[in-house]
């Protein structure tokens, strides 16, 4: 009479299966790359790098009124491009129906010409806008302080 003799555990893999985790992985990192540029609110621009900019976090909320200048000249109110002639009724409009923030933040290109950004802001001014911010980035390094001028000999 012969023992029944149990073989179960030669049948357990002790190898790690990754493919269902590579399979997520993929999955995750498509949907990151379709989220991530809708995530920008506005129009992309090279903004002026300044040593000490003003923080202005109210530019960041979803109902801030944010105009953007490109560097050949295009205006766009939030992400939708405009003529400077019929951004002051726009931003009546929109004044109109946001009457807690009267705030506008024009955000311009460095490139930008400054007679396009002056006649941005003189169509914000006219639309009632008393309180304007004007979004700029911190410079990465502060420039060195020119050299001191040589002391001519006595």
């Amino acid at each position: 009479m012969a023992l029944a003799k149990r073989d179960e555990g030669s049948k357990v893999s002790s190898e790690i299966n990754v493919t269902p985790m590579v399979d997520v992985m993929l999955v995750l990192l498509i949907i990151f790359m379709v989220v991530t540029p809708m995530l920008q609110k506005g129009i992309s621009v090279d903004m002026a790098k300044v040593n000490n900019p003003a923080p202005m976090q109210d530019a960041d909320r979803e109902d801030a009124l944010l105009v953007s200048i490109t560097r050949d000249g295009k205006v766009y109110f939030g992400s939708e491009q405009i003529s400077v002639d019929g951004l002051t009724t726009k931003v009546k409009d929109r004044l109109a129906s946001n009457s807690q923030n009267k705030q506008v933040y024009v955000k311009a290109d460095m490139r930008a010409r400054f007679g396009s950004v002056v006649q941005v802001v003189d169509a914000v001014r006219a639309a009632g806008v008393d309180d304007l911010g004007l979004l700029t980035d911190q410079r990465k390094t502060t420039p060195s302080a020119p050299p001191a001028p040589a002391a001519q000999g006595q």
